[in-house]
């Protein structure tokens, strides 16, 4: 079976395609490392990533990936602006 992507595995693939050590990202969004971890496990089904923390990935990594995977979930794409 084929794993399907969903916005856990997609925040997983933000940070670790970011080039930045995932303890950094952890130090960096005030949340302890083990704890960042179990949440950003797509198999961990009792860890969830919360709205909050989700958000200062993206800004930590720099990396939208997770709300463009929403946006195209919803039937919405996302168009790059400045911020």
């Amino acid at each position: 079976m084929m794993f399907e992507k969903n916005v856990t595995k997609v925040v997983q693939d933000c940070i670790l395609d970011s080039g930045i050590q995932a303890k950094v990202v952890a130090q960096k969004i005030n949340k302890p490392y083990s704890t960042l971890m179990r949440e950003i496990n797509p198999f961990d089904a009792s860890a969830k990533l919360g709205a909050e923390t989700l958000l200062e990935i993206m800004k930590v990594t720099r990396d939208v990936r997770p709300l463009q995977f929403m946006a195209s979930e919803m039937g919405f794409s996302l168009e790059t602006g400045t911020a």
